[in-house]
């Protein structure tokens, strides 16, 4: 709550994964949120992991190619093989979207990401 993205990253993992506590996909969204927001390219990672796989949120595959693409940027490789995944699934449009969207999460530092 302090605002340490890695403790904040590593208590969605626990939330996502139920290790000492319940399992909670909301709550691990709200923590990989608060990481994301600083730039914690692992957290946007998982982000784009909930987002694709309906979890803790309403599936949505231009918010996971968003996350993917950013925390691709950022140097995650795997980030990059999960968004082209995800994009097999998206109309041109879709992508277009996912892509402004991108920039415009990134060039707000974050803030406006939704």
């Amino acid at each position: 709550e302090q605002g340490n993205a890695i403790a904040q990253f590593n208590l969605g993992v626990m939330y996502a994964n139920g290790q000492g506590v319940v399992p909670d996909y909301a709550e691990a969204v709200r923590w990989y949120q608060m990481a994301a927001e600083q730039g914690n390219a692992s957290a946007q990672f998982n982000l784009g992991l909930m987002y694709a796989n309906g979890q803790g949120v309403v599936q949505d595959y231009v918010l996971a190619h968003m996350w993917f693409n950013i925390a691709s940027a950022n140097g995650l490789e795997d980030a990059a093989v999960n968004r082209d995944i995800v994009q097999e699934l998206m109309s041109r449009e879709a992508i277009a979207d996912a892509q402004i969207r991108a920039r415009v999460c990134v060039s707000s530092g974050y803030q406006n990401c939704d």
